[in-house]
């Protein structure tokens, strides 16, 4: 037995120190492509580009960082200010310093909304858990934002069931789980395995906790892939750093007191909306998908019928096409 747990605590140090050799030579090799700036004393990295107001944020998915919009901002760069920032704990930005509660987020992104346009309300574009962020920060400081466009909602968490209840503990607990498993170098070796052309064994290593994680990672791994190729290795870096894992467990613990949140949501007055949903959303979903466009009386609900849930990635042009309706909108508005 001491035998044993001597082999273990080598194989437990050599893989502790696989990972930190393997961060510190990713950290040098994939550099922050935006700045860091502080708001309320948490460091958040955006990127920003173009010129022009209103100005675009972006807000990400619950564990996506500014890499998932790499696709849309840059075009929509082309005709005003874009910025897209990371999460605390996600991309390139360091682990939270305070809660993951819902006025903490929106702070947050109050800040970046003032970093990316300080004399004048921004357009904010949310996906998925992003885009409830977005839409609870217009109710919020409407003043603040000059419209949204909002990515397939998870509007089915407003009100979490027993069953979601128990899918989301479970979430948590593989989020923490695989926060140590980055630590100690497993992640980043089944990651080098499955883009060195070996994948049978990352994903018989992830089969161990159950066919939903082995089916949940499949699919994460299919839609990392359509963004452009010379992205791939950097969403590989960042993943091997276990805050990010444990930045999804926070949001993932947030999730039921944010989709409250959205569901207290009366109005959004008559802030210029735009609503997407994927083409495989169910009648139900798409329902309250067109209700919560509803809460503008400028609002409009489209279904992305070539697009899976990653509507950015799927079909960019669309989003890209709303997002510059609103923009010439709220130029318009102005001028007159």
């Amino acid at each position: 037995m001491v035998v044993l747990g001597s082999i273990l605590a080598l194989v437990v140090a050599a893989g502790a120190l696989y990972q930190f050799v393997g961060a510190r030579q990713s950290a040098r090799r994939y550099r922050p492509p935006g700045t860091t700036i502080d708001v309320g004393g948490q460091p958040l990295h955006v990127v920003c580009a173009g010129d022009g107001r209103p100005a675009v944020v972006f807000e990400s998915g619950v564990a996506a960082s500014s890499l998932s919009w790499i696709r849309v901002a840059a075009d929509a760069a082309a005709f005003t200010r874009t910025c897209a920032y990371d999460r605390a704990g996600l991309g390139w930005s360091p682990p939270a310093r305070a809660p993951r509660t819902v006025e903490r987020m929106a702070a947050e992104l109050g800040g970046v909304l003032a970093h990316a346009s300080p004399h004048a309300p921004a357009v904010l574009v949310g996906h998925s858990f992003g885009a409830f962020l977005a839409c609870i920060y217009a109710s919020m400081c409407p003043d603040r934002v000059a419209g949204l466009v909002l990515l397939d909602p998870p509007t089915e968490w407003r009100r979490i069931t027993r069953r979601q209840a128990q899918l989301l503990r479970g979430g948590i607990q593989l989020s923490r789980l695989g926060g140590i498993l980055a630590r100690v170098g497993v992640v980043r070796a089944c990651l080098s395995l499955l883009t060195g052309g070996a994948p049978g064994v990352p994903r018989g290593v992830v089969r161990v906790f159950g066919p939903t994680a082995a089916r949940t990672v499949e699919h994460l791994v299919g839609e990392v892939r359509k963004l452009p190729a010379d992205v791939h290795p950097v969403v590989q870096a960042i993943w091997c750093q276990p805050k990010c894992f444990r930045a999804m467990a926070d949001h993932l613990a947030a999730l039921e007191a944010t989709g409250e949140a959205v569901d207290r949501v009366r109005s959004l007055a008559d802030a210029p909306l735009v609503v997407i949903s994927s083409g495989d959303q169910p009648p139900e979903t798409l329902e309250q998908h067109r209700e919560l466009a509803r809460l503008s009386s400028a609002g409009r609900h489209i279904v992305a019928s070539r697009s899976g849930h990653w509507i950015q990635f799927d079909e960019p042009e669309l989003v890209v096409h709303a997002i510059q309706e609103i923009v010439e909108r709220v130029r318009h508005t102005s001028a007159a």
